[in-house]
């Protein structure tokens, strides 16, 4: 059974979701939207919601893992706060489902998709419509950086189960401890001291 990622960028206003696998070696996503609570007044209420939702979208699709992007900064601390009390409600549907929890940092996304932690929004939207085969061609920041973390789950659980620690894959994929000691071991006697 191929890995279902929900990758999940929370926001009291608007959150985000990205359901991710792969078939074939193809990433596809299965859905990506926002869950739009600007309507809502109460904050309370809105909790309810973002939980009723994820709740809903972990019965539908049974995923594997849910991802997580963790919020850093913020100029208003109550408005940090109710970002803090999404991320909550999210993880608490998925907890209440376990389902393995991460988190990501927004850096760690966007330099696991461009290979830059300071990558403009676009630059990611470009990096996942070239990788992911997605069902709409339109999607919103919010459900665009969903995808993001998804994506940056699904890389990381890749890496580790091929054995291929972070950073050191190249070097592994060429199967040799380095140039300089695979030459010495094959020739020992070219090696002067």
């Amino acid at each position: 059974m191929p890995d279902i990622i929900l990758g999940i960028d929370p926001g009291s206003r608007n959150t985000g979701y990205a359901i991710l696998t792969e078939e074939n070696g193809t990433l596809k996503a299965l859905r990506c939207d926002t869950i739009r609570l600007a309507d809502i007044d109460e904050h309370s209420e809105r909790l309810k919601v973002i939980y009723d939702r994820i709740s809903k979208l972990i019965k539908s699709f049974n995923p594997t893992s849910l991802a997580v992007e963790t919020p850093v900064y913020g100029v208003d601390p109550l408005a940090m706060l109710k970002l803090g009390r999404a991320q909550a409600a999210i993880m608490l549907a998925g907890a209440n489902h376990d389902i393995p929890i991460t988190e990501y940092y927004p850096k760690e996304v966007k330099k696991s998709i461009t290979g830059n932690g300071n990558a403009s929004k676009q630059q990611v939207a470009f990096m996942l419509k070239k990788t992911v085969r997605l069902p709409k061609e339109d999607l919103s920041n919010d459900a665009t950086d969903a995808l993001g973390v998804a994506w940056c789950h699904l890389m990381k659980m890749n890496s580790i189960a091929s054995g291929i620690p972070k950073g050191k894959k190249k070097q592994h994929q060429n199967h040799s401890k380095s140039s300089w000691a695979d030459f010495v071991e094959k020739n020992p006697d070219r090696v002067r001291d």
